[in-house]
C-alpha cells in the first residue's frame, strides 16, 4: 500500500492517504454531480490530516450521515465521510500530489437512488 499526500488549493488543509487504488468512483447524487469529483474510497484509519483541520468546514444534507468537508479559505472539497460506509472517506483524487488516474477503473455510484 502506497502513501499519497494531498491538499486543498491554498495548501492550508494537508493530508495523506494510504491506498492501492483498486478503483475510482463517481457519484450522481445532488452534491457529487455539482462537485464533479473523482474519488477513491479509503478506511478512516488510512486518512491522516497533517494540517489545517481547523480550516475544514462541514456540510451535511438529507440524512446528515455523509459529511462533506471543504476548506473554509479556498473552498476546495478534499474528502467526505461516506453515508453508506461512515467508517470510510471518499477522497478527491484531484487533490493528490502528482496523481494520474489513467488506467484505473472507474465505477459509477448510484447516489441518486439512495433516497
Amino acid at each position: 500500500m502506497k502513501t499519497y499526500k494531498g491538499s486543498c488549493h491554498c495548501q492550508t488543509v494537508q493530508f495523506e492517504i494510504q491506498t492501492d487504488f483498486p478503483e475510482l468512483t463517481t457519484c450522481d447524487c445532488s452534491i457529487c454531480l455539482r462537485k464533479n469529483a473523482l474519488m477513491v474510497k479509503v478506511h478512516e484509519s488510512k486518512l491522516k490530516i497533517l494540517s489545517g483541520e481547523e480550516s475544514l468546514t462541514t456540510y451535511t444534507f438529507h440524512t446528515h450521515t455523509a459529511k462533506h468537508y471543504f476548506c473554509s479559505i479556498c473552498g476546495i472539497y478534499p474528502f467526505h465521510r461516506k453515508r453508506v460506509t461512515p467508517d470510510h472517506y471518499g477522497v478527491n483524487v484531484y487533490c493528490l500530489e502528482g496523481f494520474d488516474p489513467t488506467g484505473i477503473p472507474v465505477r459509477a455510484t448510484d447516489g441518486k437512488g439512495m433516497a
